[in-house]
């Protein structure tokens, strides 16, 4: 699964939990977007990428490198933002998320949202929808 890049001011940085059998290390840590409706997303880093945080202070902009990571256990379903690369953001305006690779199809602007004319309704037709 392709990588995932996110910028957003870090809101929350839990502390470093140790599970199993001491040799497994998790840290979370909540980042708020800011865009029109901001987003409080949660991540994960894991082992070694746990010391990455410390560099940073809550309140302070970051761009987030990270993957999808999804698992089922017991007919449960669960997923993970892996975080693997934190730095600090090179542009302070307006963070946001979009694919790290060229490839990528992700894009939320409103103009990538179909509208009637290019759904092929017509205005009454558009206009008759719930929505």
């Amino acid at each position: 699964m392709a990588g995932f890049e996110i910028e957003g001011k870090l809101v929350k940085a839990y502390d470093m939990e140790v599970k199993g059998t001491g040799s497994f290390r998790t840290r979370e840590f909540v980042i708020e977007t800011m865009e029109t409706y901001p987003q409080f997303v949660k991540f994960q880093s894991v082992q070694d990428k746990c010391d990455l945080l410390n560099q940073f202070q809550e309140g302070e902009i970051i761009k987030v490198s990270f993957d999808l990571r999804g698992r089922q256990w017991q007919d449960k379903y669960f997923t993970n933002l892996n975080a693997w690369r934190i730095e600090k953001s090179s542009n302070n305006s307006s963070p946001s998320a979009a694919p790290s690779n060229a490839s990528g199809s992700f894009d939320n602007t409103p103009s990538s949202f179909p509208t009637s004319t290019s759904s092929g309704l017509s205005s009454a037709e558009a206009e008759d929808l719930p929505f």
